[in-house]
């Protein structure tokens, strides 16, 4: 005999409460669980609509992300939520036709898929891009617009930033920054790592007392982690407010990968004028004016062994985080996270160094997958035995 599934009574096939859903018939013990159960399957249709009105997550990619490498902690989410899903042998199986709905991959505990949970707290997004016609920065030179600003209104003493050594092309060298000159040079991405905390402590050393930092979300973590730990270097850190600039980052690669995978190619490192990571495409501008596309995964035994592990795509830490990913070419998009990073930015805005528009719902998805595909890493076990 059927199982009211409200409330768990036995109840006779011939019971006058009956529901269909998922071409199965369902039996109830009275009016009221017939209506609670309609109730719960009409909240269950809806939200299968609207996720899969937004993205198609099948069950297969429950299984890769969370299930093969022992993430699951049989919960049992994704069957509730799921007429096709059951748990056997301690794990979920998929036991119908999958529908591509998302529904069990949004429920499960363990995958990250909130806005807050992939590119951290924010204030307010933005697409922008640089107003000063003399700069040519890359994408929208927001990082350099922004810096011109602060120095220009004497809001900072200097900036940690890094440039381009002029002994060895493309290897980087961070510098305090103390002059729009100076500045306008560390314009550009450098795809390696650079020592940029060594540079603010020379700048705090020297006595300044506001700062700001350019870094990606490792060098952001690391001054975070100074500001803050009792272990760390409070003593200095009271002595100077550091505006932290946190730059997006998917990969770096070693100096001498990156020239060695160009040196292959044909390309000279002093020929090179920009470097630019899109799309999966690794692109290259020579001076004379000529580019060059090459694949990724052309770079892959040079990837610093470090961002196997990171899962911050945005600077979640930083005070304002700038990247490419999401706003069109030729502009940044610009999340401000602090209150500070917020009024200044638009300070900036207001005294025409910086145009800017509210970043579209399009545009954030955009970033939103990227930075899902890096946090997904943190669970891929199985993969990193590997590497």
């Amino acid at each position: 005999m059927p199982v009211d599934p409200i409330c768990k009574k036995i109840v006779p096939d011939s019971t006058e409460y009956v529901s269909d859903y998922g071409g199965k018939s369902y039996y109830f013990c009275s009016p009221e669980c017939k209506n609670k159960f309609d109730t719960l399957e009409k909240s269950v249709i809806r939200l299968k609509r609207n996720l899969s009105e937004k993205e198609k997550i099948s069950f297969g990619k429950l299984r890769k992300d969370i299930i093969k490498p022992g993430i699951c902690t049989l919960c049992g989410a994704c069957a509730a939520s799921c007429e096709y899903i059951t748990i056997e042998d301690e794990e979920p199986k998929l036991v119908g036709p999958c529908k591509a709905c998302g529904v069990c991959y949004y429920q499960c505990p363990r995958t990250i898929t909130t806005e807050e949970g992939l590119i951290g707290n924010l204030r307010y997004a933005y697409a922008a891009r640089s107003a000063l016609p003399e700069l040519k920065g890359q994408d929208g030179g927001v990082v350099t617009s922004l810096l011109l600003y602060l120095l220009d209104e004497g809001l900072i003493d200097g900036a940690v930033v890094t440039r381009k050594s002029r002994e060895e092309p493309w290897k980087p060298v961070p510098i305090v920054a103390k002059t729009a000159e100076e500045i306008l040079e560390s314009g550009g991405s450098i795809y390696s790592h650079s020592m940029t905390l060594e540079a603010l402590m020379s700048a705090i050393k020297q006595g300044m007392h506001s700062i700001a930092f350019v870094g990606t979300s490792c060098n952001i973590d690391a001054v975070t982690k100074m500001q803050k730990s009792s272990h760390g270097l409070l003593h200095l850190f009271m002595r100077a407010k550091v505006l932290k600039l946190g730059l997006f980052c998917m990969d770096t690669f070693s100096q001498e990968g990156i020239k060695t995978v160009l040196g292959s190619k044909g390309l000279k490192m002093e020929d090179i004028e920009a470097m630019k990571i899109r799309k999966g495409k690794f692109e290259v501008g020579l001076k004379s004016g000529e580019e060059y596309s090459f694949e990724l995964s052309d770079f892959d035994e040079y990837r610093s062994s470090s961002c196997k592990f990171c899962t911050d795509l945005t600077s979640e830490n930083s005070d304002i985080s700038f990247g490419g990913v999401g706003s069109p070419q030729g502009w940044t998009t610009v999340l401000t996270r602090s209150a500070s990073g917020y009024e200044l930015f638009n300070e900036a805005v207001d005294s025409g160094y910086i145009e800017a528009r509210p970043l579209e719902d399009r545009e954030m998805e955009r970033v939103l997958n990227l930075a899902k595909m890096k946090k997904v890493q943190m669970y891929a076990l199985h993969m990193r035995k590997k590497v």
